[in-house]
């Protein structure tokens, strides 16, 4: 895969994120990430050496909160910045057409592994008509004690795995943003569980 950034790209951008204000590093990172939409986070091992050049050239200076540290663009760094404004709108350009490259990529991924778990989806529905139809718990005009069981076990077998997986999404945000894979993911995986439930119903 071709670098996300061209050489000397990603300096000048953490001074354009700062130009917004002071933030700390990992800040400046979850920035970045947000800005490729989660297809791209750069490592802490990316982004602090280059503030620390930045900081010994004079164009970004830190101050201590508590124990973070954070960054602040200085008057040279902002004179930097405004010199080369069509640089920074080309590096604009590149990261839109990297985010489109690397989206593409994660929904031809997406895709592959999708074929696999649609056909197991399947399987699984037509097992569970097969079951269904051999067992026909159904009576006229009223649902047998066992059928309300039933219902009351998928209700709550259904109620855990929205309550378990929405407590493993919000830990992952807390730490950083869902990335683009992740969404479509659970995008494509509910609607085909939706339609294959949908389909072992019985008619």
């Amino acid at each position: 895969m071709p670098p996300v950034f061209a050489h000397g790209a990603l300096r000048l951008y953490l001074l354009a994120l700062l130009e917004s204000g002071p933030k700390h590093g990992y800040e400046l990172i979850k920035a970045l990430s947000e800005r490729f939409g989660g297809t791209y986070s750069p490592s802490s091992g990316t982004i602090y050496p280059r503030l620390g050049k930045l900081e010994e050239e004079g164009l970004v200076a830190t101050e201590s909160e508590g124990r973070r540290t954070n960054y602040r663009i200085t008057a040279a760094g902002l004179a930097e910045l405004n010199k080369r404004r069509e640089e920074l709108a080309g590096v604009e350009n590149d990261i839109s057409a990297s985010v489109r490259r690397l989206a593409d990529n994660l929904r031809a991924d997406i895709r592959a592994n999708m074929r696999g778990l649609r056909a197991d989806l399947a399987a699984t529905a037509e097992a569970a008509r097969s079951t269904a139809r051999a067992a026909d718990f159904r009576k006229a005009g009223r649902q047998s004690s066992e059928g309300i069981r039933e219902l009351k076990e998928a209700e709550m077998l259904l109620q855990a795995f929205r309550d378990d997986l929405r407590v493993e999404l919000r830990l992952q945000a807390t730490r950083q943003p869902l990335s683009a894979v992740t969404l479509e993911t659970v995008r494509t995986v509910l609607d085909q569980a939706r339609i294959s439930i949908r389909n072992s119903l019985p008619g």
